[in-house]
């Protein structure tokens, strides 16, 4: 059934459009007749009763803002008229009890993927090479030209051609066939790859390693630590110059912290020890070669659902995310969650306002405290330099919907499903515990991918509703769409739409099924995430400053 505005929670004070409505239409709701103030486009909201300058907004059945002035009933609200607002935390206020949805169906489902020597199962076999600090960046870009193209890891790129007929009709004067002439559309060609079980070989690149502050070079070794542990890794070269801050006992140290008998393969070599630029890389490319040869051995075999590792992730989300796509990824975390797998919500800037449900969910006092201690030390940094969670929403998430850090929150918070919380980590800590955790990270799309893939997820679930390409090197990134506008708008970038919930066309419970045969055909190999087809791998370590 279609219906034109939703009430998310039986305590809001706003309901939500759900597609465009007119300036003095009549909205019935509960026996009431609501007249519209103002046209309210769809994903914004509009009140159902007068409110008073300093009454409270109530959304997701929590405070979510304040009236800077009166606001009549049927009166969109907005920047001008309403501003953050977040009820206070403690520690936990009461016990937490769950039930679990029925997994039947799923508990003896599979996946094929790589098995691990530590027990780990990845969805993908990707063989790295990282710099320990950026004066190596230029090295890890030489050994990506020369082996990606070689090895049948190449993409083609229309776009060169494109520049070509340019060129030429440039060359013959033809400044109409400039106006004229288009990219021809790319054709998916069959993978000519050398090494059939690795999946790819990746090169990543950073500003980081010395510099900064000792802790900065810390946290990156911890990050880098973590990659090389994520079960989608089959070992690592690491290029380090040899007088940086981050040094490669740090790094090791870091390993063996995650696992003191760590087996995976680690090359490590140091330009200031092999000498010239030449020697380094002969000897990088040369030991990466035979070490791949090795990683491609290993074959895909079953493994059972708990083996995977989730990430839930949302950006550029819009007035939707948080009824259609973000509750779908929290039936898929519950699901997860039932069958012993684990699941990651990070964004710590974007729990704001949902603390006391998040804390009453911990499993532990000690896992609640960690968390308050977490928000508000993260909170007391940015307000520290003149800014504060407040500032999160991006233009796209205000002119979509999204008017307060704590609207945008209380949407975000249902990625992460109704299911105990078993673990509080800080940023670069490893999940080791099955079931729902949180990690420390800011809300900007990249960092915090970038984190949930150090933290060990081998799959990561992005929810968006304006479009993101965002994706990561070593774990694929499935693209979710809160609507149909947008899934049909960006279909190069969308994996799953869930806008037939916003239309009526589907409920949440069948979209969280949907979702997770999905995962399943790309934790298994036999479909790839958009991001994986795009090559978009966007790795940003987070310097432990303010960002939000």
């Amino acid at each position: 059934m279609v219906h034109k505005v939703l009430r998310i929670h039986p305590d809001d004070n706003v309901l939500v459009a759900l597609t465009d409505l007119k300036k003095g239409e009549i909205i019935q709701f509960e026996n009431n007749e609501i007249t519209l103030k103002n046209s309210v486009s769809a994903k914004h909201k509009f009140t159902i009763t007068d409110l008073d300058q300093g009454d409270q907004v109530y959304m997701y059945g929590i405070i979510v803002g304040k009236a800077l002035s009166p606001i009549a009933s049927g009166e969109v609200i907005t920047t001008t008229n309403l501003a953050h607002q977040t009820a206070t935390y403690t520690g936990k206020r009461k016990d937490f009890k769950w039930n679990a949805p029925d997994v039947s169906k799923w508990k003896n489902r599979t996946f094929d993927g790589y098995h691990r020597p530590d027990g780990q199962v990845g969805t993908a076999n990707y063989w790295l090479v990282v710099p320990l600090v950026f004066c190596e960046n230029r090295n890890v870009e030489i050994m990506k030209q020369a082996f990606v193209e070689e090895l049948g890891f190449a993409k083609p790129n229309p776009y060169k051609s494109f520049v070509k007929q340019m060129k030429q009709l440039y060359l013959e004067g033809d400044k109409e066939g400039l106006k004229q002439v288009g990219v021809e559309t790319l054709e998916q060609v069959g993978e000519d790859k050398l090494f059939k079980n690795i999946d790819g070989i990746k090169f990543l690149t950073h500003n980081g390693g010395c510099g900064g502050t000792r802790q900065d070079s810390e946290a990156l070794c911890a990050l880098i630590a973590g990659y090389i542990n994520n079960p989608n890794v089959a070992g690592a070269t690491i290029l380090s110059l040899g007088c940086q801050n981050a040094q490669p006992a740090i790094l090791k140290e870091k390993l063996a912290n995650i696992d003191p008998d760590f087996k995976k393969p680690v090359i490590i070599l140091e330009q200031q020890e092999e000498g010239t630029e030449p020697q380094l890389l002969t000897k990088a490319i040369q030991s990466t070669f035979l070490a791949m040869t090795e990683a491609d051995q290993l074959e895909r075999k079953p493994a059972p659902l708990s083996q995977l590792t989730i990430g839930l992730e949302c950006g550029g989300s819009d007035g939707f995310s948080g009824i259609s796509a973000n509750p779908s990824l929290g039936q898929v975390s519950d699901i997860m969650a039932a069958l012993g797998g684990k699941t990651i919500l990070s964004e710590f800037p974007e729990l704001c306002g949902v603390e006391q449900e998040l804390i009453n969910r911990c499993t532990t006092d000690e896992n609640a405290e960690k968390f308050v201690r977490l928000m508000r030390a993260y909170a007391a940094s940015a307000e520290a330099v003149g800014s504060g969670f407040d500032m999160n929403p991006s233009p796209g998430n205000i002119k979509d919907g999204l008017i307060t850090d704590a609207i945008k929150s209380a949407g975000a918070a249902k990625k992460g499903g109704t299911s105990p919380i078993v673990d509080i980590l800080d940023y670069t800590e490893i999940v080791t515990k099955p079931g729902l955790s949180l990690l420390c990270s800011p809300g900007n799309d990249v960092e915090s991918t970038t984190a949930m893939a150090g933290s060990g997820a081998n799959i990561i679930l992005f929810t968006t509703g304006l479009g993101t390409p965002t994706g990561n090197p070593i774990t694929p990134v499935i693209k979710v769409s809160s609507n149909h506008k947008l899934s049909e708008k960006m279909a190069d970038i969308i994996d799953v739409n869930t806008g037939g919930i916003i239309s009526g066309e589907k409920t949440i419970p069948e979209m969280g099924d949907e979702l997770l045969e999905y995962i399943i055909q790309v934790a298994s190999g036999t479909n790839k995430a958009k991001a994986v087809l795009l090559n978009q791998d966007d790795f940003i370590p987070w310097k432990r400053g303010v960002s939000l």
